[in-house]
């Protein structure tokens, strides 16, 4: 597989991993059918595109994308769509775990670019 459509992969794993987490609240502890099914989809999708893309990148470089890439657009949907509070720290954080998977994309020798 090509590093473009790995990286593709990625995204869309990436993007219904945060579909599914965003869904979450409206499950209601899993007693509403529907959004419960949705967000077991959306993280079943999430974890099949995952593992198609460690078949082309280390696990560990595909992970710290994948969940420091989730944290960062679910920080910002809580914070965008849900009202939710981000205090400067929590902004700060969120912008050293974007700059980390930026570091591994650009710097990292454990991937080819």
């Amino acid at each position: 597989m090509t590093l473009p459509l790995t990286y593709a992969l990625l995204a869309v794993a990436i993007a219904f991993e945060v579909a599914a987490t965003s869904l979450l609240n409206a499950t209601h502890g899993f007693t509403r059918p529907w959004p419960t099914v949705a967000v077991a989809l959306c993280y079943g999708v999430a974890i099949y595109l995952l593992s198609v893309t460690v078949r082309s990148l280390p696990v560990g470089i595909v992970y710290a994308i994948w969940s420091g890439m989730g944290i960062v657009f679910i920080g910002a949907i809580g914070w965008a769509v849900l009202g939710q509070k981000l205090d400067g720290w929590a902004m700060l954080g969120m912008g050293l775990i974007l700059a980390g998977v930026v570091i591994i994309n650009t710097l990292s020798r454990s991937i080819g670019h």
